[in-house]
């Protein structure tokens, strides 16, 4: 029976690894032929372009490997089938529930190294990947929030700008209130706001300060002072979570929550996400050997066109859902772990069909 075990884990973690070192290069081929244009034309060094493509690699896997694990299952679980290896193993009174214990050893294997990844390797490998691309390959658009951005910086202070310019520094129609409780204090505000030597250089200034007998009206042409917010709190990235290591997104959540953000369905998207994907190796593994451990009519194609097709759908079920929960109030946790839940149930009708 170990040697039954060894057998099918080490044709696991191998094709597995084969898969992967068979689609990332294709990746970093594809992904190059796009952007050597931009590359070469703005000069970008050999270095920061190595690092880019490091970094990719890491971002890629962590991306799509239970894809390629699902594929990697199917592939070679299927070619034991044609060999009419699985028939041996049963016929010699190995159960099916007994062949598929190697299978789950394999997968919680992958399981702990991406949940390792997903924690610790692939945030840092994505702060690389999405800064690569903000300084060489594109501009702020669709990277950085520049529209209506409104912040809540501590217990008291809420800010809103207009609009920001992440290159100027400079933003325009600044406001700052300031609250003590749930009354008004005071409220800074400005025609445009902008970031120069470790100050803010406000123009059109207006400070109105609330009083019992009066308000209090301020206004200075220019006035040059410093404020208790960093100039990126004017422009929050839209990819900031997907670059912080598990502790540090826990705290950035609960401190964007304070603050008011508009973003918090995408952070905790990113959030669950590390927690579901080692769970779909599970799934994706089982839905994989029952799928392909019967010899069928059309061979290998048959069953890996199958497995393509479940993939596809796996991966929209993923990303419509992600998106719900990142522009509308849709429960994160629900988005992230849906899919699971609904191939979870597929998984075991599979597995029990597979069994009789």
């Amino acid at each position: 029976m170990k040697i039954l075990d060894w057998y099918i884990l080490k044709r696991y973690l191998f094709t597995f690894l084969m898969m992967l070192l068979l689609f990332i290069p294709i990746g970093i081929t594809v992904n190059l032929a796009e952007k050597i244009g931009k590359i070469l034309e703005r000069e970008v060094p050999f270095p920061a372009v190595a690092q880019y493509y490091l970094d990719f690699t890491i971002y890629f896997a962590n991306l799509l490997f239970p894809i390629f694990l699902f594929l990697s299952v199917i592939w070679f679980t299927s070619k034991l089938a044609n060999n009419t290896e699985i028939v041996a193993f049963l016929s010699s009174g190995v159960s099916f529930t007994r062949f598929l214990r190697p299978y789950l050893i394999g997968a919680t294997i992958v399981a702990a190294f991406a949940l390792v990844l997903g924690l610790y390797l692939a945030p840092m490998a994505s702060k690389g990947f999405n800064t690569f691309k903000y300084n060489y390959l594109k501009s702020s658009k669709g990277i950085v929030q520049t529209q209506n951005i409104y912040r809540q910086i501590n217990d008291n202070d809420f800010i809103y700008v207009s609009s920001f310019d992440p290159k100027s520094k400079r933003g325009n129609h600044f406001t700052l209130e300031h609250f003590e409780g749930n009354k008004l204090m005071y409220k800074i505000s400005a025609n445009s706001i902008t970031y120069v030597d470790s100050t803010y250089r406000l123009v059109n200034y207006t400070k109105r300060t609330v009083g019992l007998h009066g308000d209090i009206i301020e206004t200075i042409r220019r006035k040059d002072t410093l404020f208790s917010f960093d100039v990126d709190d004017l422009t929050p990235v839209d990819y900031i979570a997907e670059t912080l290591q598990y502790g540090e997104l826990n705290r950035f959540i609960k401190k964007e929550k304070q603050r008011g953000s508009s973003n918090i369905g995408r952070y905790e998207v990113v959030k669950y996400k590390k927690w579901s994907l080692p769970v779909s190796v599970f799934i994706l593994t089982i839905i994989a050997v029952a799928v392909s451990s019967v010899k069928r009519r059309g061979g290998m194609g048959v069953n890996l066109a199958f497995g393509i097709t479940i993939a596809m759908v796996y991966v929209f079920f993923d990303k419509v859902f992600g998106v719900m929960a990142e522009q509308s109030d849709f429960s994160p946790i629900i988005a992230v772990w849906f899919p699971n839940l609904v191939f979870g149930i597929l998984a075991a009708y599979l597995l029990y069909n597979a069994k009789r």
